[in-house]
């Protein structure tokens, strides 16, 4: 039997899983890696260990399937978007550690932007509001604050790259410096229209050309791995960012399709066909996917704060011993007792793109336990991603007739039975929730012809389950009432300095 090897290299962890033809899941390598912090807002990786923990994920993973990796069709990459990496072309050598998508450093820098008026510029361009989410400002901070980085870029000697981008080159020893279109699309320096790098932005960010890697297609075989990093000289022949491949992985082939990724943010896309839409609520306008020479795009909206709230609740309060036990506690008590957690831990995203906003808790009493916490950082995620889908659906003029969702979260019956409560319509739940790394291996199966078609893949997507709504309308209308109240309390805490 041949299979397809998936690397999913995620802001807390790395993955590696081997699919079969039907879709499931044959081996998976998980490692995760340190966050680094230096300042209040700020968030790191060491790229080297981004790399190391990839290919321990993937030996692992091969391991389990019980096979070699000469046994592998091909090989497809999805990844944690906007983060950032500089290295010295030369050596391969970081020259920084990598800048997270989560940090907010550069947020007085996105405001100035804005000031200037480049808002409606960059939001045509892109489809992506001023932000230190994205790259461009992450880009400039580098260039700005590493010793003689600015001049080298000039001169030729630095590579930019997302964290695509990065694992290309080492799969490659350097040999490629490429990234696909759903990457170059959150970086705030990619035209979606013309689907090239933009001039104009590049100017308006100070970054240099010769750093950017050059664009590809999502599926189509870009060029093999070096045989000794992997075993064997595989085909790459699919990249996406996570969210875009997940979309990719839900079979969300056709316009009005959307999904929800629970991971450690919360992503809601929605397939918007072969063209853009400009959103009224600052919701992006994203490029999807482009496979055999057709481009779609999808609108999107992002919580930074989803099941990172409970690794909070498990690092940093320890009121739990691992994510899994999360939901035992939760179901502990019948609801959150008043409580409701705002985790604006890194500012808040979509629909609100407050960066000065922080985590706040509220309707504490002293009838409060460790369980009503758990609960109330549940219910938050879910509070969060309802209020993405309200204006998604304005924004679209349509209203869903179902979520479907993935990521390490969508596990919790609770949450996803709570989200189905406040959202009014189906949550549906599918057999593989992998589909961020299956989405990947989608896209690189279909260059290979592994999957003849769409088509093909669509018979491979099945429900595991579907959370049907329970509570009564006026109850959720109550619930998302006070969750704006406490909303309210979190935003613009940080000062602008």
């Amino acid at each position: 039997m041949a299979f397809i090897l998936a690397l999913d290299q995620g802001t807390t962890s790395s993955r590696a899983i081997v699919f079969d033809a039907a879709g499931g899941i044959r081996g998976l390598g998980q490692h995760e890696f340190p966050q680094i912090y230096p300042q209040a807002g700020w968030v790191e990786h060491d790229p080297d260990q981004i790399w190391s923990s990839q290919q321990a994920a993937v030996h692992e993973a091969l391991g389990q399937a019980g096979i070699q990796a000469s046994d592998i069709t091909a090989l497809g990459i999805t990844n944690q978007r906007e983060t950032t990496l500089l290295w010295d072309r030369r050596t391969g050598r970081p020259i920084a550690n990598a800048i997270v998508w989560q940090d907010r450093r550069t947020a007085l820098l996105c405001d100035e932007l804005r000031q200037q008026g480049c808002g409606p510029l960059i939001q045509e361009k892109t489809g992506l509001v001023i932000d230190a989410y994205f790259s461009a400002s992450k880009i400039r901070w580098l260039l700005d604050h590493v010793p003689d980085a600015r001049a080298r870029a000039r001169r030729g000697e630095l590579a930019f790259g997302t964290v695509d981008t990065w694992l290309i080159w080492n799969l490659t020893a350097g040999r490629l410096h490429l990234t696909d279109v759903s990457n170059a699309a959150r970086t705030l320096l990619f035209n979606i229209h013309t689907l090239a790098w933009d001039e104009e932005l590049l100017g308006l960010f100070q970054i240099p050309r010769a750093i950017l890697p050059t664009v590809c297609p999502s599926s189509g075989i870009l060029g093999e791995t070096v045989r000794d990093v992997l075993g064997a000289a595989l085909p790459m022949a699919g990249v996406a960012g996570d969210q875009q491949a997940a979309l990719f992985g839900q079979a969300c082939f056709r316009p009005g399709l959307a999904k929800n990724t629970y991971g450690t943010g919360c992503f809601l896309l929605m397939n918007l066909g072969d063209r853009p839409a400009a959103s009224r609520h600052q919701l992006l306008s994203t490029v999807a996917w482009q496979v055999a020479g057709q481009t779609q795009y999808a609108l999107e909206g992002s919580v930074f704060i989803g099941g990172a709230v409970v690794q909070w609740l498990r690092d940093g309060l320890g009121l739990i011993k691992s994510a899994s036990d999360i939901e035992m506690l939760a179901a502990a008590v019948p609801d959150s007792g008043g409580v409701y957690l705002v985790p604006a831990f890194a500012g808040l995203g979509a629909p609100h793109w407050d960066p000065y906003a922080r985590g706040a808790i509220t309707g504490l009493t002293r009838g409060t336990t460790a369980a009503h916490l758990a609960r109330a950082a549940l219910e938050s995620i879910a509070f969060q991603v309802a209020d993405v889908l309200e204006v998604i659906q304005e924004d679209a003029g349509t209203r869903l007739p179902e979520l479907r969702v993935d990521g390490g979260a969508a596990v919790n019956d609770l949450l996803l039975q709570f989200q189905a409560d406040l959202l009014g319509v189906p949550v549906v739940r599918p057999r593989t929730t992998q589909t961020t790394a299956l989405g990947a291996a989608y896209l690189a199966g279909l260059a290979t012809g592994f999957w003849k078609n769409q088509a093909d893949i669509e018979t491979n997507w099945q429900i595991d389950r579907a959370f049907e709504p329970k509570m009564s309308q006026d109850e959720g209308r109550h619930r998302r009432a006070r969750w704006a109240q406490a909303l309210a309390r979190a935003r613009d805490w940080e000062e602008h300095t």
